[in-house]
């Protein structure tokens, strides 16, 4: 379902709330909340999958039977954090990005964000706006682009290769924010949209987090050594003393600890086990959306592929059956 032709290039919460309730009743989509799946296995006896779900307030189960079942978890189910020598001992308060609201009772706090992806960089922006002083760990080289950017290259790559795409935002990201190297920001050898569709690894939208960076307001330090009470020593060697610590390290899929026959689409860490675009569709009529590591448009891929598989399934079926 399309956006209204009046619908602005950048939707804002309001409008994509909107185009959320217009999805669910132009297609009739009844949603089940606060409902946790505990397992799924596929029962070769009738040929379908079950799924075994628990009610969060209740603690009531009940069983759903399937001859199709769609993985559609995602691959960012549960905040991922790092094991640090002596995080145990951090005195101050730490946790994931998941976890962070605002950053208004951080004000006068000294706060770490480790982390440069997009959470990390607009949790540090929001921090510092909030009156943290405010560092920020870049542990890997990142691409820094405006969203406008980011919306050229989706655009671009539907007619030329992804190589060419690269080129042309790497371009536009140095005459707008200039060499960043100086500022602890190294940028990656490869382009943005290739480490995105072979890692996974989105380029950062910038909200300004760049220009804090450039005035001083925010500090950018290296990887982590250790901590040590109250303080963290960076590869650099520097020291700092803190009051709080956010995560934004990333998350993980969960699929593997709840999907028991799943082994032939995913690894044991929840991804698929083939890459893009042969990632989508498993066995006895397993199939994963949204794990192509392609942004939208690999979801929108997946969620064509399986539609259309699932109805070809179907009508080979019917035809079967009428004969």
């Amino acid at each position: 379902m399309s956006f209204p032709s009046d619908a602005p290039t950048f939707i804002p919460k309001s409008g994509f709330i909107q185009y959320l309730d217009n999805y669910v009743s132009t297609f009739n989509v009844y949603p089940l909340y606060h409902w946790n799946v505990e397992a799924a296995s596929f029962d070769g006896v009738v040929a379908k999958w079950r799924v075994v779900a628990t009610n969060l307030f209740s603690n009531e189960a009940e069983e759903y039977v399937a001859k199709f079942l769609v993985v559609a978890t995602g691959e960012n189910s549960e905040g991922f954090i790092p094991k640090v020598p002596g995080l145990e001992s951090f005195r101050g308060e730490a946790m994931h990005s998941s976890q962070y609201e605002n950053g208004k009772r951080f004000c006068n706090k000294d706060c770490l964000v480790v982390g440069c992806g997009n959470s990390g960089m607009e949790i540090a922006y929001d921090l510092s706006n909030s009156g943290a002083r405010t560092s920020i760990v870049a542990r890997s080289p990142v691409h820094v682009l405006s969203k406008e950017m980011v919306h050229l290259g989706m655009f671009l790559l539907k007619f030329i290769p992804c190589n060419l795409v690269d080129n042309i935002v790497t371009m536009l990201g140095k005459f707008r924010y200039g060499d960043l190297a100086d500022y602890g920001l190294q940028r990656p050898t490869n382009g943005p949209f290739y480490l995105k569709r072979t890692t996974g690894r989105s380029p950062v939208i910038d909200v300004g987090t760049v220009d804090k960076i450039k005035i001083g307001d925010i500090q950018v330090f290296p990887s982590i050594t250790k901590f040590q009470g109250d303080n963290v020593e960076f590869t650099n060697g520097e020291i700092k003393q803190l009051d709080a610590i956010v995560f934004a390290t990333g998350y993980k899929s969960t699929a593997r600890k709840w999907l028991q026959d799943g082994a032939d689409l995913f690894n044991e860490d929840g991804k698929p086990k083939r890459g893009f675009p042969d990632h989508w569709k498993g066995k006895n009529g397993l199939y994963c959306a949204g794990f192509s590591r392609a942004g939208l448009f690999g979801i929108s891929n997946d969620a064509e592929n399986i539609a259309k598989d699932i109805d070809i399934t179907l009508n080979r079926n019917c035809q079967v059956y009428e004969c």
